[in-house]
């Protein structure tokens, strides 16, 4: 089973959304949702401060026992020295035993030689994936082959809805 997480901060609270999934399928097959108070302030360079806290808290409610892989809304790494952004931090955290996906939909300058760019559908613009504990390819390929016709693969276009849905 696939995790993917995205996390929606409005006033000092966030809000984590996962939703599990197989890889050929159209739709989660279960959504966890979880709130959090007094989350960090933003800093620049360190999003993965802000965000591994809520991250750890939608881990401790779905569990990690049936994970195959956990996908992450940003890189793996911040820079092309391998540097670990959010998704080589929810690594650490996953005890290196759960291969994290990185799927950002914008790129750094500074990690190029860590991403592979990604084309769906007729869209221009790359996602671009990295991966830690699992081929990149490999990841690379699950995501550009996952269901729907758009940049954004169906379940990740559904996760950024419910994550935001309710938070305005």
């Amino acid at each position: 089973m696939i995790l993917a997480i995205d996390v929606y901060y409005y006033d000092n609270r966030a809000k984590a959304v996962g939703v599990l999934f197989e890889w050929d399928d159209t739709a989660p097959r279960q959504t966890i949702i979880t709130f959090i108070d007094d989350v960090a302030e933003y800093v620049p360079g360190e999003f993965y401060k802000r965000e591994l806290p809520c991250i750890e808290a939608l881990l401790q409610k779905t569990g990690t026992d049936f994970l195959d892989a956990v996908i992450v809304d940003g890189h793996i790494y911040t820079d092309n020295n391998w540097s670990y952004g959010l998704g080589g931090k929810t690594f650490e955290l996953l005890g290196k035993r759960i291969p994290v996906i990185g799927v950002a939909k914008t790129g750094f300058h500074t990690n190029k030689d860590t991403v592979i760019e990604v084309l769906r559908g007729e869209s221009k613009n790359p996602l671009y994936v990295s991966a830690i504990g699992i081929d990149a390819l490999f990841a690379a390929d699950k995501i550009r082959n996952m269901q729907g016709p758009y940049r954004i693969p169906d379940i990740l276009k559904t996760l950024d809805m419910v994550t935001k849905d309710g938070c305005s």
